[in-house]
């Protein structure tokens, strides 16, 4: 049985309540081992520290999305900062920048994504990053940060851009800094040429695959909510573009998950949805 791990998914979503236990379920019997939840403001952040809490193989990241930035207050990164000491989150994350739809100032965004990178080399816990039409400000941010948070990740990697939307040369260039890149299951759409290319080229040791759930479903899909389950598709359509076995992809893949967020080989999803 092939393994896989869906590095972002935000099961806390109300779409998820009414049967949350069926879909980790169906998730394990795709091969799913391990699922990061990752926050978007202080509620969901904690909500995915609690799920993680209450399932082996679920494990959170928390922070503050761009959209939500303008609510980032001291108090509100102080809950972030207590959080992270949490023995099952393992990122800082969703943060970034997002100037396509702007639901908070780009001011709002480039402070918040600042004060959460510190918080990200002071824990040397990796970043989640979100980008979307903001790939040369996010640079101006994550290029300087990266250099001078090396040193505390010994060797480790950085972060993961997820939903990876941008070129091979910026995918490239982030690699280069020591970050992952997130293929998501998007890749499997029609119009996602860019992402197939990204998803062809890069060295297999720096992907990662995740759905985004409960967004974004792949192709066969659409129009439905997305789970865990469906990240093998974004694995099956990684090995048709890299003419490689689903199996390679998925062994790589779940090994990079494991190393950029440090978890066990043993910390997998119960195979009979058992609870924690």
């Amino acid at each position: 049985m092939i393994e896989l791990a869906d590095s972002h998914a935000h099961l806390q979503e109300p779409q998820f309540e009414a049967d949350l236990d069926a879909v980790l379920l169906a998730a394990r019997r795709a091969g799913v081992t391990a699922v990061v939840v990752p926050g978007v403001d202080a509620t969901t952040s904690q909500r995915a520290a609690v799920l993680a809490e209450r399932y082996e193989g679920v494990f959170a990241a928390v922070g503050f999305h761009p959209h939500e930035a303008a609510r980032l207050t001291p108090a509100g990164l102080e809950q972030v900062g207590r959080l992270l000491d949490h023995p099952k989150v393992v990122a800082v994350g969703e943060i970034g920048l997002d100037f396509y739809r702007m639901h908070a100032p780009r001011e709002a965004q480039v402070a918040a994504l600042a004060a959460q990178l510190e918080l990200a080399s002071e824990r040397a816990l990796p970043a989640v990053i979100h980008c979307r039409d903001a790939w040369e400000a996010l640079a101006e941010q994550l290029v300087p940060w990266a250099r001078g948070a090396a040193s505390a990740f010994a060797g480790r990697p950085l972060g993961v851009l997820h939903y990876f939307s941008g070129s091979l040369a910026e995918a490239q260039r982030y690699v280069e800094l020591g970050f992952l890149i997130s293929i998501h299951t998007s890749v499997t759409h029609p119009k996602a040429e860019r992402l197939r290319e990204v998803a062809a080229a890069l060295p297999l040791d720096v992907l990662v695959l995740e759905t985004d759930s409960p967004y974004g479903a792949p192709q066969a899909q659409r129009g439905r909510r997305n789970e865990p389950a469906y990240v093998l598709e974004a694995a099956r359509q990684v090995g048709e573009e890299r003419g490689v076995p689903i199996e390679e992809v998925a062994a790589a893949t779940t090994a990079n998950a494991r190393r950029l967020f440090g978890l066990h080989a043993s910390a997998q999803l119960p195979i009979m949805g058992k609870t924690s």
